[in-house]
């Protein structure tokens, strides 16, 4: 019964946002809460939404402090000269745009954090794409996909929860799923091939003056806050900030509102200026970080009241004996929807021991199964749970479901592409 009542609240959930009857944050809020009195809850929500919330509280206010952060150096005019040198490449070609978009993307989100993938990503092309007149939501279609094809490195995070639930090295988990990134990593590419070339045929190739559009697609709207005599400064900032994360030198929220406050102080000293930069970042930054606490309330409902366990549990029962020699790819298969409905803490911890167990039975390597799980993370970024994913929408000014709408068939092409790697190359079995 509490599985059953799981999956009609996330039935419900999906109807409603990707209809667009309830925004996301709403949905987020309302729809767990009636399913949990439902299922007789009603004393403990209260504790769940707490404990949700505390979850989530560390990184929504990294994002508060990175939407921040990257506003600062936008507007201080940080990323005009990458969007220069892009335009110079690309020239008004929307296909050529999105391959680089998409190498762009795919290189940033080698340092593994998707936040700080889409805060540059977005914030270096957007401007070019609405001076093209491409739509802002295929670049964000690009953006996360490119991440979620390198989320599987070590330090992106799923991949050291498989490690340490599993008591596995990384090379038993990762190194052997390389081929399989790769895989995806050139599907992310034709992807963008794919939607430059719909724009294309929509808009056509922009002939414009290169100069006369450099100058154009500057990231400020206002001359008067750039600040080009900076320009170094930031850079080495932004990069010593980019390897402080990746050596994990202070939590990220610390890091971010450190950066913060050394990049707004230095770029902007007086007073007066800071107050209205954070004026002018505030309504970007109210609608993601709302979102990533309604998200918390939903999380800690589905987990306070036991029915992820539930879910995780029915779906692994009704798997048929028969099935037990494909258990890898069953396990491939289940890690896009079980990573899309549950946390990445939820799934790892919780449903991948049970997973690696049932293996066991028939004779699978529980690394074997670690890798499988892996594959299915692209589906997981459009997920309503993951938090940089709200940051991502908010940044290009698209409502979350129709970007689900969009871009879940392509994440599901994804991971499609790296099973099918994995099991021809033997990085699974079939």
């Amino acid at each position: 019964m509490l599985a059953l009542i799981g999956f009609l609240m996330i039935l419900t959930f999906m109807i409603l946002i990707m209809s667009g009857r309830l925004s996301a944050m709403i949905a987020l809020i309302t729809i767990p809460t009636v399913f949990a009195i439902i299922g007789g809850f009603g004393s403990g929500i209260g504790e769940m939404m707490l404990e949700g919330i505390k979850s989530v509280a560390p990184t929504g206010i990294m994002i508060l402090f990175a939407i921040l952060y990257f506003g600062t150096l936008i507007d201080a005019g940080v990323f005009d000269p990458v969007i220069k040198t892009i335009l110079k490449i690309v020239k008004g070609d929307p296909v050529k745009i999105a391959i680089g978009t998409a190498i762009l993307a795919l290189m940033i989100s080698l340092d593994g954090d998707g936040t700080t993938t889409y805060m540059i990503t977005i914030s270096a092309m957007l401007p070019l794409y609405k001076r093209i007149g491409m739509k802002p939501i295929v670049l964000a279609a690009i953006a996360v996909s490119a991440s979620g094809v390198m989320n599987l490195l070590p330090w992106g995070g799923p991949t050291a929860r498989v490690m340490s639930a599993l008591n596995l090295e990384m090379s038993e988990v990762f190194t052997p799923v390389i081929p399989a990134m790769i895989g995806g990593a050139l599907f992310v590419v034709f992807m963008a091939y794919i939607l430059g070339k719909q724009e294309r045929k929509r808009i056509g190739i922009i002939e414009v003056d290169f100069q006369a559009m450099a100058q154009l697609a500057a990231t400020a709207e206002d001359d008067a806050l750039k600040r080009p005599k900076l320009i170094i400064f930031n850079y080495v900032l932004t990069i010593a900030l980019l390897v402080a994360l990746i050596s994990e030198l202070l939590p990220p929220v610390a890091l971010f509102m450190i950066g913060f406050a050394i990049a707004i102080t230095v770029n902007y000293p007086k007073i007066k200026d800071q107050k209205e930069r954070v004026a002018n970042y505030a309504d970007n930054a109210l609608s993601v970080v709302s979102m990533v606490f309604a998200a918390g309330i939903f999380t800690g409902i589905l987990s306070g009241t036991e029915m992820v366990d539930a879910m995780a549990d029915s779906v692994i029962h009704y798997i048929p004996d028969a099935m037990g020699s494909h258990f890898a790819v069953i396990t491939a298969i289940l890690s896009a929807p079980f990573t899309f409905f549950m946390s990445n803490d939820a799934f790892y911890y919780g449903v991948l021991p049970l997973l690696a167990k049932a293996g066991a039975v028939y004779g699978i390597d529980p690394a074997l199964i670690g890798r499988a799980s892996l594959l299915g993370l692209p589906v997981h970024l459009l997920s309503p749970l993951v938090p940089s994913t709200y940051l991502l929408v908010g940044m290009v000014g698209e409502d979350f479901g129709k970007f689900q709408r969009m871009v879940l068939k392509w994440a599901f092409g994804s991971t499609i592409v790296m099973i099918v790697v994995s099991v021809i190359l033997g990085i699974i079995p079939f």
